[in-house]
């Protein structure tokens, strides 16, 4: 089995969720007592959210370079980075650690397409719903339509991560908040829903979304691990 580095803590309350959904992975399909071989860099969530406000994403994108090469270092064959949005500057960690990064678009995209929809609603932090990295991908690299909410629901959707999610608060009047704004995805064409933050899914449950929803965490974690048990 090859080992996984794991750039988490952005925030540690789904980096949790990565390391618990992996290492399930390995036993589903190994059995017994096999696990996963991680190795984790977790960073001061403080100071790169400090960043990504700011606008420094330069600086923010240095730091996830030199986090993946100690990662390589340290005995790691493939890169995680554990969170979407700094995924809008992920793209010098390959050169950095000299090791694959495995995209947390490309799984996603891949079960959405296998499951037959071609329009998706997204949410995630503002940088992620307004930036065109992530959007881009779908739907230039897999074709899909990508929908976003109105300026207000992208407020909220942002406001409830980083106030209440990344800190572990989780408030049904906020769920209900999500629900509300997938259906308005789903009135605007949206045949399913991308959690595309890693916190949302600690959330927000399928049962009570009026549409079929895939959270990008399990959908990630689930591919590193399916990666680093292939021969």
């Amino acid at each position: 089995m090859k080992t996984l580095g794991l750039l988490g803590g952005m925030s540690w309350e789904s980096t949790t969720t990565y390391y618990q959904e992996i290492n399930r992975r390995v036993r589903h399909v190994q059995g017994g007592l096999h696990s996963a071989r991680c190795i984790i860099f977790s960073f001061d969530f403080a100071e790169i959210e400090a960043l990504q406000h700011a606008g420094k994403w330069d600086e923010a994108g240095a730091l996830l370079d030199t986090a993946s090469a100690k990662l390589k270092l340290a005995g790691a064959d493939a890169i995680v980075l554990c969170t979407n949005t700094m995924h809008f500057v992920s793209h010098g960690i390959e050169k950095a650690s000299e090791l694959p990064l495995i995209h947390i678009v490309d799984p996603t995209a891949d079960c959405i397409l296998k499951a037959g929809f071609k329009s998706v609603g997204l949410l995630g932090t503002r940088f992620t719903m307004e930036k065109d990295f992530y959007k881009s991908r779908l739907e230039d690299k897999f074709g899909l339509r990508v929908i976003v909410p109105e300026n207000e629901g992208r407020e909220s959707v942002h406001s409830i991560i980083y106030s209440e999610l990344c800190n572990g608060i989780i408030n049904e009047s906020s769920r209900q908040t999500y629900y509300k704004i997938s259906g308005e995805l789903a009135k605007a064409g949206a045949e399913c829903l991308i959690l595309g933050c890693t916190e949302i899914g600690l959330l927000v449950e399928e049962a009570g979304c009026p549409i079929p929803m895939f959270d990008t965490t399990k959908i990630h974690a689930i591919a590193a691990a399916d990666w680093a048990m292939k021969d």
